[in-house]
């Protein structure tokens, strides 16, 4: 299959299975003398990993990151880093009694009949196991922006809604999000949440959930106005993200309820600096950012591996049924977090570099 790689400038082409050896990622274009540790790169990635808690699949993952190559004495070299992942906890056997069939909701179909050959054991290639290589990249990203614009540079994600309860994002608190299992960043929710997702597991069922990712600190100017938008490469980014089915940018879908007056970010100046009154476009206008706040999000559908039988055909094109035993996320949304993160921070890097090689800046 092809198209196993992102970016223009900053680009990284992930590879490997949900149930084979390893799976990993090469990250080509990090620029030289970059800070980068194993360390640096396995904080991103405990986020992620499952097995954390009772909310998420309980497949046990070290996700240990290995780098390989790229890095000299702490410091990257300019050339291109490789990175690898061992996996561990996989049971094969659990899908044995499913291999000929076709799980409804996921990508088992279309892969079969585009490719005439799948891996059925997780998904293979097609699993959200993939995305613990694009967190590797992401944190490769993060540490250069953290050197190139500072301090007050800081992607932070949420989940803003789960399943059908959503939360108040005027409570959104930075530091409530980082200790409790969901993302949440208003802790008055938590407990229904807790409430909510256990009645789903136990159910045997899923849900879906909506994810808020916020870029602070970003420079004025990263986009490119007609074929390389900010925006437009932002939601290809996130709609890239394994079950993700929608992407708002600032007010989004919103946006079209607006009238004129209530849609435009109204303008002015205090001092030598440039302020908006309101932040509908999300932090971008015509495809380049404004300098302020950046504000995506996205929708993730229901884990479609469920213990309730639903009707489908084998890869013999025979009417039965499944039901999806072995270890899933009652929520995949969660888990999407910092997936979400990282894909924010390959694209603002690349637009980065981008509008450095444009402009001369």
């Amino acid at each position: 299959m092809s198209f196993n790689t992102f970016g223009k400038i900053f680009r990284f082409t992930t590879w490997g299975e949900s149930h084979g050896p390893a799976i990993g990622c090469i990250v080509d274009g990090c620029p030289p003398n970059i800070p980068i540790s194993e360390r640096d790169i396995q904080i991103e990635l405990n986020k992620r990993k499952p097995g954390q808690s009772k909310f998420t699949t309980q497949r046990k993952e070290d996700d240990k990151i290995n780098i390989l190559s790229g890095v000299f004495e702490g410091k990257s070299t300019g050339t291109p880093i490789s990175m690898i992942i061992y996996n561990k906890d996989m049971k094969s056997r659990d899908y044995e009694t499913i291999k000929n069939k076709f799980r409804p909701g996921h990508a088992d179909f279309t892969y079969f009949k585009k490719y005439g050959i799948r891996d059925y054991r997780g998904g293979g290639r097609q699993s959200a196991r993939e995305t613990a290589a694009r967190v590797a990249a992401g944190a490769i990203a993060k540490k250069v922006l953290e050197k190139k614009i500072g301090k007050k540079y800081k992607v932070v994600g949420a989940v803003t809604q789960l399943g059908i309860l959503g939360c108040d994002v005027n409570k959104w608190n930075d530091k409530f999000i980082s200790k409790n299992p969901f993302f949440c960043p208003d802790k008055d929710i938590l407990k229904l949440w807790e409430k909510y997702l256990l009645s789903v597991r136990k159910a045997g069922s899923s849900c879906g959930a909506i994810i808020e990712v916020r870029a602070r600190g970003i420079p004025l100017g990263l986009g490119a106005p007609i074929y390389s938008k900010l925006d437009m490469d932002l939601a290809a980014a996130m709609m890239s993200i394994n079950a993700v089915k929608g992407v708002n940018i600032g007010s989004g879908m919103n946006s079209a309820q607006l009238s004129g007056e209530q849609n435009s970010d109204e303008i002015f100046q205090r001092g030598k600096s440039t302020k908006f009154k309101s932040n509908n476009a999300g932090g971008i206008l015509g495809g380049i950012s404004t300098g302020q706040e950046i504000v995506i999000s996205f929708a993730v559908k229901p884990t479609s591996s469920i213990l309730t039988s639903r009707k489908t055909i084998d890869k013999f094109g025979k009417n039965t049924s499944i039901s999806v035993r072995g270890r899933h996320d009652p929520c995949v949304g969660i888990r999407a977090v910092p997936i979400g993160e990282a894909m924010m921070h390959c694209v603002l890097l690349d637009h980065y570099l981008l509008n450095s090689a444009q402009c001369l800046s």
